[in-house]
């Protein structure tokens, strides 16, 4: 079995090097006279897989994207396979491979689906024009232009501060779920006396399928949101932590400690950890908090108690 190798490439440079950062020994192959014999047993998106390991600069002069393309190979996946998912032309992912820096709403999607940090893959996209504390309106202490930006430190400090109540409105919220330092927290400011209260989204309702599919990602949310659920269950029965299901369309997500929130905002077809956030301080600017507050409270009274559900995660 073989495949014929594109015209120009029968010599292409540093193929086999890059071999070996792609393929494990058992994913052999010859060269004989411009052709690739296959010789294990392997999938069919092999021959992609060794393009996008020697590409080359494009004929302007572009430099490659070695992180994108490292990025590709680690996720077993050919240009073609990744244009597919995030929905562009292959060509275009090529290009990008080639160094093009793409638009933002492409960056963000190619960042999801290759788990990776945005600047990782494209360094420059990291510098922000964010104004100085000082220029800030009363009351917002920080603006992050994406949620992945905010430092672990500053989720655990947030909730460290609160001597009366925690509060998070979410989606999922599976970044906090699956941190066990701050299920802690949570549980140990309960013991306090400090009330917790999660609401997060219902998914078996039509608004968290529905936010998925505005993300390009489909029942991701669905999943991501169960997974929560999943999470949870260990710090359900501590008394002062109570766990709520909501049917809401969010705008937001909100994370309280008394006046103190952090503010997700939801954007159109942009993932959530990729939209920004704002550090509000109700202490210098009430109003501000006392919106974001109310907003919640709207949500938490609409609510279902999950222990009055039928469902596997009580």
């Amino acid at each position: 079995m073989f495949r014929l190798l594109p015209s120009g490439w029968d010599h292409a440079p540093g193929v086999f090097a890059a071999l070996a950062g792609v393929f494990s020994p058992a994913e052999t192959f010859a060269w004989t006279r411009g052709h690739v014999y296959h010789v294990s047993d392997f999938s069919r998106d092999v021959l992609g897989r060794l393009l996008l390991a020697s590409v080359s600069p494009s004929p302007e002069g572009d430099t490659v994207n070695e992180a994108l393309r490292q990025a590709l190979a680690r996720s077993r996946l050919t240009d073609v396979q990744a244009a597919e998912r995030i929905g562009v032309d292959p060509k275009t992912v090529r290009r990008w491979l080639s160094g093009q820096k793409p638009y933002a709403r492409h960056r963000w999607a190619m960042a999801d689906l290759l788990d990776v940090a945005e600047v990782e893959l494209w360094p420059e996209s990291g510098k922000t024009d964010e104004p100085p504390a000082s220029s800030l309106p009363a009351g917002i202490k920080k603006v992050y232009p994406h949620r992945w930006e905010v430092p672990q430190s500053a989720w655990r400090q947030l909730f460290e501060s609160a001597e009366r109540e925690i509060g998070v409105l979410v989606y999922s919220g599976l970044f906090l779920a699956d941190d066990t330092g701050i299920l802690r927290i949570f549980e140990r400011k309960a013991r306090q006396g400090v009330k917790v209260r999660i609401l997060l989204g219902d998914p078996d309702s039509s608004n968290v399928e529905l936010r998925g599919e505005e993300e390009g990602i489909g029942k991701c949310v669905v999943a991501k949101t169960r997974n929560a659920l999943f999470l949870y269950r260990h710090i359900q029965g501590t008394a002062g932590i109570e766990l709520r299901l909501h049917s809401t369309i969010l705008y937001n997500s909100i994370y309280r400690a008394d006046e103190q929130l952090l503010v997700n905002h939801h954007i159109y077809g942009i993932p959530a950890s990729s939209a920004p956030v704002l550090h509000i301080d109700g202490r210098k600017y009430s109003d501000l908090a006392s919106t974001h507050i109310e907003s919640f409270e709207l949500a938490w009274n609409e609510s279902t108690n999950l222990s009055s559900v039928n469902s596997p995660y009580r």
